[in-house]
């Protein structure tokens, strides 16, 4: 039977494991095995409303072992460290608990083919004070560890003066990409609910300070223009301080300096500017290492296989894919379920020694989220040549829209209207933020 291996649970790993367990698992035609460091999933574009404390995390968290019970496929709890290309192994790091018991001792899996796709990190650029002085967005302990110090600095504010003209608390996002925008929107509507929550002191405006810092010459700069002023205007409205064309050069304990000679006061740094792949993806292979990118990703030909081992692929993030046209696929969360839907269908027939036309990424626009108060995006289809604007209510259903469409992908019709009836039901008695 062949073993299908994949390493990485996010968005595309965990589709893509469903999806061929349910296709091959469940016929007894291919074993298949997910590994993530993680039990649990959360999909990636929702981790500013995690920070914020928007939502449960145990309303939204998928449980890999459940997940792979119902859907034909095995789990693995461990880390990838290293793949021995010659016998067909990978190598995954030993877990432990928080106390640093050992849950799981360093093992490997053998496989036939193996597939990577362990997503980004956050690119701090080797910015100095970066690594010990800010939270980077990516990943759910990451945002956890931002919502705790967050609610914590709300409630030590509440017993410190405010000195006239400045906020008792700022906070300072780096990066004025779709998560950095997202997340500045997302924090004013939290502190509103703070208020309402008895954190009355706590004024989005007055005792809450929220400064976007982009080093590009507008916000959303990889996205159509007209999409950034729409966003730029809507972040005006909710008085967050911008600064565009300004680039950090060195962070601190509570401060940010810039090129300019520019310094911002921050009680907590969130640095969400740039990606990259991790680090010892240059190193897989041992003494014949997979080929990378300077940015770490694996680079992979048109059927996601990596250049110099057609058995091992990659897709994601941390996959370097060039298209036809010369293009490269860009880092995105609809890059990723397309390339988990393609391998799904294009996995069998390559293992069968078969061919396979070339994955053709498919560009649907760009959504972004400005939390309760609209949404903005630019959509692309077949309907229109080129693209169209929308906003307000339509972007934000729309937006709502892709978040149902990864559940449906994991779950099923039955499965992700049950979980739609359950966040309804939970609004009406849970707190509109976490707050512990």
């Amino acid at each position: 039977m062949q073993r299908i291996v994949i390493v990485g649970g996010g968005a595309g790993g965990l589709a893509l494991a469903t999806q061929l367990g349910k296709r091959l698992g469940k016929k007894g035609l291919a074993e298949i095995t997910l590994v993530d460091a993680a039990r649990t999933h959360v999909w990636k574009p929702l981790l500013h409303q995690l920070a914020a404390g928007s939502f449960d995390t145990h309303a939204e968290e998928i449980e890999y072992l459940a997940q792979a019970r119902w859907n034909h496929f095995k789990f693995r709890l461990g880390s990838l460290v290293g793949v021995d290309r010659h016998n067909k192994t990978v190598q995954l790091a030993a877990s432990h608990d928080e106390a640093g018991r050992e849950i799981t001792p360093a093992q490997q899996l053998g496989y036939d083919t193996l597939v990577i796709a362990v997503g980004s990190q956050t690119n701090d650029f080797g910015t100095l004070g970066a690594a010990e002085h800010t939270i980077k967005l990516d990943s759910p302990q990451a945002a956890k560890r931002f919502n705790n110090r967050l609610i914590n600095a709300c409630i030590r504010a509440q017993t410190v003066p405010r000195s006239a003209g400045s906020g008792r608390l700022t906070v300072a996002i780096v990066g004025g990409g779709a998560t950095g925008v997202e997340l500045a929107a997302e924090l004013h509507a939290a502190a509103r609910v703070l208020a309402s929550y008895g954190l009355d002191n706590i004024h989005p405006e007055k005792d809450l300070q929220i400064v976007l810092i982009e080093a590009a010459p507008r916000l959303l700069a990889q996205l159509p223009e007209r999409l950034s002023e729409s966003a730029l205007r809507e972040l005006r409205k909710l008085a967050i301080e911008v600064h565009t064309n300004e680039k950090v050069v060195e962070v601190t304990e509570d401060s940010l300096k810039m090129a300019s000679g520019k310094v911002v006061s921050s009680s907590i740094t969130v640095w969400a500017a740039g990606v990259k792949a991790g680090d010892f993806l240059t190193a897989l292979g041992g003494d014949a290492p997979l080929e990378c990118n300077r940015l770490n990703q694996l680079l992979v030909n048109g059927n996601l296989q990596s250049t110099r081992d057609p058995n091992i692929y990659a897709f994601g993030d941390c996959a370097a894919c060039q298209q036809p046209d010369g293009t490269w696929v860009p880092p995105r969360a609809q890059a990723a379920y397309q390339q988990a839907m393609y391998l799904a269908r294009a996995l069998p027939r390559l293992s069968a020694g078969e061919t396979a036309p070339p994955f053709v990424f498919k560009d649907q626009g760009s959504l972004v989220s400005l939390s309760e108060y609209s949404s903005v995006g630019s959509l692309m289809g077949s309907l229109t040549k080129g693209s169209f604007f929308v906003e307000g209510q339509l972007a934000k259903l729309m937006y709502w829209a892709l978040h149902k469409q990864h559940q449906l992908a994991l779950g099923g019709i039955k499965k992700t209207a049950l979980i739609t009836l359950s966040e309804m039901i939970d609004r009406t008695h849970r707190p509109r933020i976490k707050l512990h």
